[in-house]
């Protein structure tokens, strides 16, 4: 079970605000960047809540309208006729990218071994998922802990430090979080269609 079989779902909600873009003329590979510039800015914002933690408080904020973003690119490319080869590849670096702009912060609030080790294996997770893509023309998105879970994972441990909930136990989550990465490694790994 991972967030990410909630898709459907989201993106039924999702569609008419898809629709509406897509009238006024915006493109799946414009939301791709907001998503990515967004991430940017929850980044300063983590670092920002070193002094202040009110601005952690916006974390799953962010991370709930990233992950809206996310699947509204998708929708673009593939409902609007605005899929590309280059667009898909721009979609699979800005998140990677994102996802490491966005989590690496967190090392000056809790564990900087745990939280660097989180972001590599993510990377290599998804790595995993696109070289099955390109390999065998399957993107995996196996969890435990993909893209959406990690993302929870963040949001959650945000609102944990403003609630001064012990360091430990925020390292505690990231490590469990961090050994759901390594297992989805092993089920992308395993699930490919060979």
């Amino acid at each position: 079970m991972t967030i990410y079989d909630l898709k459907p779902k989201f993106q039924t909600l999702l569609r008419p605000i898809v629709r509406n873009l897509a009238s006024k003329g915006y493109t799946a590979n414009q939301v791709t960047i907001w998503a990515g510039i967004l991430s940017f800015i929850g980044a300063i914002f983590v670092l920002l809540g070193l002094e202040n933690k009110c601005f952690l408080l916006l974390i799953p904020f962010i991370m709930f309208i990233r992950m809206a973003l996310n699947a509204i690119d998708g929708m673009l490319a593939k409902e609007h006729n605005m899929k590309t080869k280059k667009g898909a590849m721009l979609n699979e670096l800005v998140d990677v990218v994102s996802d490491a702009i966005l989590y690496l912060p967190f090392a000056f609030l809790i564990n900087p071994v745990v939280v660097i080790l989180f972001v590599v294996i993510s990377i290599f997770t998804e790595f995993l998922g696109v070289s099955a893509q390109a390999v065998y023309n399957d993107r995996r998105y196996d969890g435990p802990m993909g893209k959406s879970d990690r993302a929870f994972v963040i949001g959650l441990i945000s609102l944990l430090f403003v609630f001064d909930v012990n360091l430990m136990i925020l390292t505690v989550i990231v490590s469990i979080a961090l050994v759901l990465a390594l297992l989805t490694m092993i089920n992308r790994w395993k699930k490919v269609n060979i």
